[in-house]
């Protein structure tokens, strides 16, 4: 029997319901401070405490410290509390004979099969938390333990007995972590604006990681804005040992190489879905959805549906500008569906009421991450903790241009590659002579070696590379000579549809929407799931060979989910944007202007303006030397 029908009958959901009532899935801020020598616990307590402060929007429901009666660590946690509203959960978390402690933000799926192996092997479990599985199954493996886990998570374990650290991020990268080592100290957080709490951090500017906002409208991992404070890069962990500090990979990328098997990839597609959607619905809080009318959003709540979860909360953001208004869509939907719908119109006047607490919850610059702040705060007030988004679809079944743009550039390039003079010279000229945006970049691509790693920087990119180094000269007082080259993602996938979705997902993905979409949502005391972008899902999905998976129009999630309406699939793709410039036109008006009097062209695109503008204001809000 196929495990749809078995799904459908509601059984099965039933039975998964009742063994989850218990669990204890917390998500939260994490921080800590690990220094390299014995020091005074109280000269940890203080910057550690400035560290949860700093993150404490990301736990509302508690928070917790503790420090090693040594001197040689300090860890914090700040706590949402969403299933098991009790004091069991609570963290930092330590084992019984006080050798591990952890403080954990995330979810772990399978935590329950790893706790019935756990009790086999004779470990006994005081909770019935995630977090208890965690810390004791790293007690018996170590890291290994990593590619075990499914779910989405960023913890750090200290070892009393060998005084050393791990730090771990999950494969997708789907929460944040960053750390720096100053001094000899390891200092740690959820956010970059916790990890400057911590001690004895020197503040200044990245260059290489200035030069990539520019490009991107974001920066990229490991980077950060700030020089040598790093984001721990997705599907690693570090150990911290006498000073020491190693990195390690424990997942990545990869996607099948062989011919399309026997199996019947819709089927396989449909029950990984089934099952990744169903279990992001744990919860002991109603889970919601963000909404809207699009593919991906209408896909998990039709999913949703034929699961059995009924009586959903769904919430839309809509525009009084019918161009690029989805809101109409997501009602239709949610009435099809039958959810209980909310939805919220914004203008001027509501943007101008948000904004000033939009840019200072901004943990880096980035030119999105308005839009969930502002769906996030919907649901808030709304009492909703946990809601559900369709981010990551585009990405895994080819729902971008890109998918048609890259490999089409990437050629042009390789073909102008076998005249190099002519190429070089070519793209010279179109980087500084082209009328448009679009041509500049192209220049730009025709001067770097081919690839899918080049094409796709100069189609995601804001600015040609040369328009880029004088901005970023701009903000590092020295000549455009002088700011470092960046370099091109490292592609690992042979086929070309393959390669722009590993781009799509390690660099775009990865680096601005899970990024935005962490802080925006945790900014609001909302934690936010993301079906499609799940280890187990993603290695069902890879193994089918690119040319079913990424058909253009998503046609292969279409067949996947027959239940997503037809009117869904008819509406051309817009994309979840806001009318920015008119509604900025006034109180912003000044600073805006100020801002893009550094653009180094004559007429900037909208982006370009908005990425100056917005660096702009968060250095305002922290200095950088």
């Amino acid at each position: 029997m196929l495990l749809t029908r078995y799904w459908s009958s509601g059984v099965r959901v039933r039975k998964v319901w009742q063994r989850f009532r218990n669990i204890h899935f917390i998500m939260c801020g994490i921080a800590g401070i690990i220094p390299s020598h014995q020091t005074d616990p109280q000269d940890l307590r203080e910057p550690l405490l400035r560290m949860q402060q700093a993150i404490a929007h990301r736990g509302p429901d508690g928070d917790g410290h503790w420090c090693d009666p040594s001197g040689r660590a300090a860890i914090a946690h700040t706590r949402l509390a969403i299933l098991d509203l009790s004091d069991a959960g609570a963290q930092p978390m330590s084992t019984p004979d006080g050798r591990y402690h952890i403080t954990f933000n995330g979810e772990i799926y399978n935590y329950l099969e790893l706790r019935k192996t756990l009790e086999k092997d004779g470990v006994s479990f005081r909770t019935h938390t995630d977090t208890e599985v965690l810390l004791h199954l790293f007690a018996l493996r170590g890291p290994t333990m990593l590619p075990m886990l499914r779910g989405m998570y960023s913890f750090a374990i200290w070892d009393s007995q060998e005084r050393s650290c791990v730090l771990a991020r999950d494969p997708l990268g789907i929460k944040p972590l960053f750390y720096t080592v100053q001094r000899g100290v390891l200092s740690f957080a959820s956010e970059l604006r916790a990890v400057l709490e911590g001690p004895g951090i020197q503040v200044r500017i990245d260059p290489e990681a200035l030069l990539g906002y520019f490009e991107r409208g974001s920066v990229a991992e490991p980077a950060t804005l700030v020089a040598n404070v790093h984001c721990l890069e997705a599907g690693h962990y570090v150990a911290w040992k006498q000073g020491r500090l190693t990195k390690h990979r424990h997942w990545q990328i990869h996607f099948g190489d062989c011919e399309q098997s026997n199996d019947n990839p819709t089927e396989i597609a449909r029950n990984a879905l089934l099952e990744s959607v169903n279990a992001h619905f744990v919860s002991d809080v109603p889970v919601g959805l963000f909404l809207s009318g699009g593919i991906d959003s209408t896909a998990i709540l039709a999913l949703a549906k034929v699961l059995g979860h009924n009586n959903l909360r769904t919430f839309s953001i809509g525009v009084h500008d019918r161009s690029i208004d989805e809101s109409g869509i997501a009602r239709r939907t949610a009435n099809h569906f039958g959810t209980d719908h909310t939805e919220c119109f914004l203008d001027a006047e509501s943007i101008s009421s948000i904004f000033e607490d939009f840019l200072t919850k901004m943990d880096q610059p980035s030119i999105d991450g308005l839009n969930t702040f502002s769906v996030s705060q919907l649901a808030h007030k709304h009492q909703m903790k946990a809601v559900l988004s369709g981010l990551g679809g585009d990405e895994l079944f080819g729902g971008y241009r890109s998918f048609q743009a890259v490999p089409s550039l990437s050629q042009t390039s390789q073909t102008l590659s076998h005249l190099p003079l002519l190429g070089r010279l070519a793209g010279w000229t179109l980087e500084r002579m082209a009328p448009s945006n679009r041509l500049r970049r192209i220049g730009s691509l025709l001067q770097r070696p081919p690839g899918i790693g080049s094409a796709f920087r100069c189609f995601r990119s804001l600015f040609s590379s040369r328009e880029a180094r004088i901005l970023a000269s701009h903000y590092l007082h020295c000549s455009p000579s002088d700011v470092p080259e960046s370099n091109p993602p490292t592609i690992r996938s042979r086929d070309p549809l393959d390669a722009v979705s590993e781009c799509e997902i390690s660099q775009y993905m990865r680096n601005q929407l899970l990024r935005d979409t962490d802080v925006m949502s945790m900014a609001n005391a909302v934690e936010l799931r993301v079906p499609f972008v799940d280890r187990r899902l993603f290695e069902s999905i890879a193994a089918i060979p690119a040319h079913i998976r990424l058909r253009s129009g998503k046609q292969f999630l279409q067949t996947a989910v027959p239940e997503i309406p037809p009117w869904v699939l008819e509406g051309q793709k817009r994309g979840f944007v806001f009318p920015f410039q008119r509604w900025l036109a006034t109180d912003w008006r000044e600073a805006m202007n100020r801002s893009s009097e550094k653009l180094p062209l004559a007429r900037p695109t909208w982006y370009q303006s908005w990425s100056v503008f917005i660096l702009d204001q968060w250095l305002e809000r922290h200095p950088l030397e």
